[in-house]
């Protein structure tokens, strides 16, 4: 499956429920310019400015040049907890929710 070009519809954003994230590490070597593990153990998303959201349903923005990673990312994860969404409507377009 390839990554489809959800840029059109608008700025597309992700984040993690902590909740169901395993520990494994797979999103910051995919894509370490976007997640980070925390000392928790548990993976959360990082800002323009490099600081770790921490926050619940914190969400940054997806980086177009990171966008395969980011997407790479959301299928490989054994916890299935990122989801990659449009900023603008909410629905999510990579990740366990999306269609």
């Amino acid at each position: 499956m390839t990554v489809q070009d959800d840029t059109a519809t608008g700025e597309l954003e992700v984040w993690i429920d902590q909740d169901l994230c395993t520990g494994d590490g797979i999103c910051a070597q995919y894509a370490p310019e976007v997640f980070e593990l925390d000392i928790d153990g548990l993976a959360y998303v990082k800002d323009a400015d490099d600081e770790l959201r921490t926050e619940a349903g914190a969400t940054v923005p997806v980086p177009l040049p990171l966008l395969k990673d980011v997407v790479d990312s959301a299928r490989e994860c054994p916890g299935e907890c990122i989801h990659v969404r449009r900023a603008a409507d909410g629905v999510e377009v990579y990740g366990p929710d999306a269609d």
